[in-house]
């Protein structure tokens, strides 16, 4: 449970609302469709999600059986339903079956799991053993994935423009740390904060397969949802951290509207103040850092990150800089006055964020 005000656990999709928009007033009906029904359910899931936290979410207690530091992983299938969670389909401890987008989602939930426990020695994502569900082929050609503050749902994707949602690691690790931030810094989903809130999933979602793949900050693709686009898109995802605004350049989505730095911050009052947008910078901001300290990106600029989304100093409207001051924090409380300090605070500096 958050130490700010108050458990707010918001509803939080790995496509931007920028992206479904434009795909739904398309001329093409085959691209336009899924678009529209996908917006559709995602507002009526907001919706769901806004009265299940004025109301109070009931409260997941880890099974009888579960053992501390042990995932406990539950896979439902909603048949193209929407009804949560669905018909359980796998277990935890139980083998792989015939589905393979049941157990990339598995796998990818263990993935995730595993990584904050061998790495920041957390006990899943509210750092108490929380049982983690996840439900599939939720409704019919449903171009999104979600956190909706209790559990993962994944679309199947419509196969014209995006895939099966459970192709990319990075995105399942980035919409189960939206359940990391909701249970430390809570940041507020809007603007500035919203933004934060997005760059923090990107950030781990990212460590999360660079972990599991064994990769340096060097090796990494930094790429968020690569092998969601269909072979049609032109692009390579749907976010880069190393190049913010490069992910893609389509005839149908449209160009990536990511900036890199502060110079090209984006004001907007639609996607929440452009949260989706604005991440851009402090994901750029990090993979300097990553790729200036070298080697594994999660041990030390991981940690920072880590450090400050749990630290319990980070407000829940934080602005950059107020996230930026609290990582040049940690990394003098934690590495002195190293390379580390030196290049946290460069990275900021590159991408227009003053630290106070």
């Amino acid at each position: 449970m958050t130490t700010h005000g108050g458990f707010q656990p918001v509803f939080c999709t790995i496509v931007p609302p920028h992206v479904l928009d434009r795909l739904a007033r398309n001329t093409d009906p085959v691209l336009a469709g899924p678009a529209r029904r996908t917006i559709q359910r995602d507002a009526l899931e907001r919706t769901r999600r806004g009265l299940t936290t004025v109301a109070g979410a009931p409260s997941v207690a880890p099974r009888a059986d579960a053992e501390p530091g042990k995932p406990q992983r539950t896979i439902y299938d909603a048949g193209h339903g929407t009804d949560l969670p669905g018909s359980e389909v796998r277990a935890e401890g139980e083998e792989p079956g015939q589905d393979a987008t049941v157990n990339r989602a598995y796998a990818g939930l263990g993935a995730t799991f595993e990584h904050y426990l061998e790495v920041y020695r957390r006990d899943s994502i509210d750092g108490a053993g929380l049982p983690l569900d996840a439900t599939v082929h939720y409704d019919r050609e449903y171009n999104n994935a979600f956190w909706n503050g209790e559990q993962m749902v994944f679309g199947d994707g419509d196969g014209e423009i995006f895939l099966d949602f459970t192709v990319a690691l990075d995105v399942i690790g980035h919409e189960l740390t939206h359940g990391v931030t909701q249970h430390t810094a809570n940041l507020t989903y809007y603007g500035q904060p919203g933004a934060l809130n997005e760059s923090v999933s990107d950030v781990f979602g990212s460590l999360i397969k660079q972990y599991a793949q064994g990769q340096t900050a060097e090796e990494a693709d930094w790429l968020i949802g690569a092998g969601l686009l269909a072979p049609r898109v032109t692009g390579e995802a749907l976010r880069s951290m190393k190049a913010p605004g490069t992910a893609y350049d389509d005839d149908v989505l449209g160009k990536d509207p990511q900036p890199a730095t502060m110079d090209d911050f984006v004001r907007t009052g639609r996607d929440n103040g452009g949260v989706h947008i604005n991440s851009g910078i402090p994901n750029h901001a990090f993979y300097l850092l990553a790729t200036a300290l070298g080697g594994h990106a999660w041990e030390r600029a991981g940690q920072l990150w880590y450090d400050v989304l749990t630290g319990g100093e980070l407000a829940e409207d934080a602005l950059f800089a107020d996230f930026a001051t609290l990582t040049v924090k940690a990394a003098r409380e934690r590495y002195g006055d190293g390379d580390e300090l030196e290049a946290v605070g460069k990275a900021w500096e590159q991408v227009g964020v003053r630290t106070r």
